[in-house]
């Protein structure tokens, strides 16, 4: 089956009724765990920005406490695996704000992380790359903005 593109969709949800709409929302829910949060996102949390970054905070300090330190690699898959989780409510947000916010916030917690990160190169490359794509976003954003940010990210340039 070849799936609907934007437009075709867009249309066809304006012919439908209201309660239709409603009932297709519902369904939608069901299939995929993230077809759900995003909608939870949309009808609950969109409202208030900061109190959403700050439970996805508090679920990348919970996340980071759970990592399994054993190896390396079980470390470097925890780590990937927090972030990947991030970014995925990073994308339910689509506020550059809010991502600065959250991109910044891991790469203090990944600084901070006890065995030093320093140790696997893989996740310390994964750290430098996450701040470059932090400095990107920056210029996307206000000069005010900018400003806060650059000083945060320069102070989790050295990993010392």
């Amino acid at each position: 089956m070849k799936s609907a593109t934007v437009r075709e969709l867009k249309a066809e949800l304006q012919e439908r009724s209201p309660k239709e709409i409603l009932e297709l929302c519902l369904r939608l829910s069901r299939f995929k765990k993230e077809n759900k949060e995003l909608l939870t996102y949309l009808l609950f949390e969109a409202v208030d920005e900061q109190a959403y970054i700050e439970s996805v905070k508090e679920e990348i300090d919970e996340k980071f406490e759970l990592v399994n330190r054993k190896s390396p690699y079980f470390v470097k898959k925890s780590i990937r695996s927090i972030l990947n989780h991030t970014k995925k409510y990073i994308r339910y947000s689509q506020n550059k704000e809010s991502e600065l916010e959250l991109l910044i916030y891991f790469c203090q917690k990944l600084k901070s992380f006890q065995p030093s990160i320093r140790r696997n190169r893989k996740v310390e490359t994964l750290y430098f790359r996450l701040i470059e794509e932090c400095k990107k976003k920056t210029h996307l954003l206000h000069e005010d903005l900018q400003y806060d940010y650059f000083r945060e990210l320069q102070g989790l340039e050295n990993l010392k």
